[in-house]
């Protein structure tokens, strides 16, 4: 593949006509756009150890896109478009692609901070991973503690976090540090499928399974000492918390409800795709409206998924060190959605134009300034949140300008595997990883010993330099690492 180096840390791939077999048969397609991939060495090669490449390619096909496709330095194999894919059609006719959203609608991450310090934790840090491990149900298939109607679940998919706030799970200000404020309003709750529903209702308030953790973490560095107290940072040890989950079983079956319509239609208007994972329908059609408020329901069920944990925790830390929320300062920094897809103005060739922004495990990155920001945080760009493995690191970094002419304002979710699940269960025993996390000071409580192999740190590109990338291109600015001193795994 011709993967030609722009300046350092971007490579493009020119438009250029792909051949692939559709039904049977050998058909050319188009790119439209150039492809930009945003790596250094290191992670470039990890990138062209699977089909990433090849998937972006493909995106760079769908009509109405505009500018370039995008595969971020965490970028691997996905559905349809690469896992770190970012791409922005026309929003009157460009296509609409569930898997430009993926399976786990609106998978996010939210941080935390507490006044605890590292010294005032040690002691109790295993009573405390008891606790939250008990007090919040998590693993495949686990259920949420609520027993809600379904006409509470309409409300829950309708209005998102502000259900939790009506229903005493948020303060006013997890709403101010939420994407979207924590709801995406276009959500139609009666057109989500029965079969979605009667899935979702009892997962409300569950951690699930795979890569979805809690996090206990330390400030490991601190880059920016004056954005980071403006963040109530103050100094390395202090204890933060990150939670990383999604829509669980809501989401999969609103994407796969979506793609079989959407397949369906396509053959209606014509539309052919090198790749049948990349069904899509212009946005000015009746399927495509009906997806995006589907979607917004999965994302408004992943919003409060999360903030039921978060009331969770903080009540687990209020059980182990006796005190109350205010005097612990468990207060929400931020919570960012990874795949999801919005409508957002972004300038094409000088001229300002509003887009379909698919954002497939990719982080919004909003500049200082933008109009979407909390006011609080106008000054010092979108807090980014970017976590590495249970082994490593993770970041908290804010969005810079370049974002928005590099990335349509985003950046890398996380690290990126490099290796499947089912690889990494072969290679790595839960055991042994438990043990030498152990060793670094880590301690993990998980669903099994299966789930931590293939979470294994060995799975996944090196988080340091998948940030770095992005820091440098000035897409972000990194502002704290953290690293973990206590995790839970779905």
């Amino acid at each position: 593949m011709n993967v030609n180096k722009i300046e350092d840390n971007i490579y493009e791939i020119p438009p250029k006509t792909l051949m692939t077999r559709v039904h049977g048969t050998i058909e050319k397609f188009q790119m439209l756009v150039p492809v930009k991939i945003y790596a250094n060495n290191y992670i470039l090669e990890k990138i062209q150890g699977d089909r990433t490449l090849d998937q972006i390619c493909n995106v760079a096909c769908l009509p109405g896109i505009q500018k370039h496709a995008i595969a971020l330095s965490d970028a691997h194999q996905g559905y349809g478009f690469c896992i770190g894919g970012v791409a922005g059609t026309d929003a009157e006719s460009g296509m609409i692609s569930p898997g430009g959203v993926g399976y786990d609608i609106n998978c996010g991450v939210r941080l935390l901070r507490t006044n605890l310090f590292l010294k005032d934790v040690k002691s109790v840090l295993s009573n405390l991973l008891d606790t939250i491990f008990n007090n919040i149900p998590s693993g495949l298939g686990s259920k949420g503690k609520l027993n809600i109607s379904y006409s509470d679940l309409d409300k829950v998919l309708n209005n998102g976090v502000n259900w939790a706030f009506d229903n005493d799970y948020a303060i006013e200000e997890d709403l101010n540090h939420l994407e979207e404020n924590g709801c995406l309003k276009n959500a139609d709750a009666s057109l989500v499928s029965q079969k979605a529903k009667q899935r979702a209702i009892k997962q409300l308030g569950s951690l699930g399974s795979g890569n979805h953790f809690l996090e206990i973490q330390k400030v490991d560095e601190i880059y920016n000492q004056t954005i980071a107290k403006a963040l109530g940072i103050n100094d390395k040890n202090q204890i933060m918390v990150m939670i990383h989950t999604g829509s669980r079983a809501l989401g999969h079956q609103v994407c796969t409800d979506s793609l079989r319509n959407i397949e369906q239609a396509m053959k209606k208007y014509n539309i052919k795709v090198p790749d049948r994972e990349l069904a899509c329908v212009p946005a000015d059609k009746p399927e495509a409206q009906n997806y995006l408020k589907q979607m917004a329901c999965a994302a408004n069920f992943g919003f409060t998924n999360r903030q039921l944990i978060t009331h969770w925790l903080r009540e687990s830390f209020q059980n182990v060190f006796k005190k109350d929320l205010d005097a612990l300062d468990l207060d929400m920094i931020y919570g960012v959605c990874h795949n999801i897809l919005k409508i957002e103005e972004h300038e094409i060739n000088g001229k300002k134009m509003k887009l379909n922004v698919h954002r497939k495990g990719a982080t919004r990155a909003f500049p200082p300034g933008h109009p979407d920001l909390p006011s609080d945080y106008k000054s010092i760009g979108q807090p980014a949140l970017i976590p590495g493995t249970m082994g490593s690191a993770s970041y908290l970094c804010v969005g810079k300008e370049n974002a928005m002419d590099l990335s349509f304002g985003s950046t890398a979710h996380g690290s990126g595997r490099i290796m499947s699940r089912s690889k990494a269960t072969k290679k790595y025993w839960g055991e042994r990883i438990k043990e030498n996390l152990s060793k670094q000071g880590i301690m993990i409580r998980a669903a099994s010993m299966k789930v931590i192999a293939e979470e294994a740190p060995g799975a996944y590109k090196d988080i340091d330099q998948v940030v770095q990338v992005s820091h440098d291109l000035g897409i972000i600015e990194k502002i704290v690492r953290l690293v973990p001193v206590g995790v839970v795994k779905g």
